[in-house]
């Protein structure tokens, strides 16, 4: 079984929560668990190790514009 600090993503990687769903920014870890932060802001969650997908940049870069452009059409 391979070592989850091998394959833990890195505090202020963006993720995909596969279980959830949602898209986030790692903050930590506590008691085996990853806290996430959405991406444009907001409460915090946490995910479990093997439901975390790390972003390519692309796709960080995609989720990111998705979120500033969620966030203007708000403020219209």
């Amino acid at each position: 079984m391979a070592n989850n600090q091998q394959t833990e993503p890195r505090t202020g990687a963006a993720v995909k929560d596969t279980k959830a769903d949602r898209f986030g920014v790692v903050m930590g870890t506590i008691g085996g668990l990853i806290q996430l932060r959405p991406i444009s802001g907001g409460l915090s969650w946490d995910a479990q190790p093997d439901s975390i997908e790390v972003l390519s940049s692309r796709q960080e870069l995609t989720v990111r514009l998705a979120a500033l452009n969620a966030e203007s059409r708000r403020r219209a």
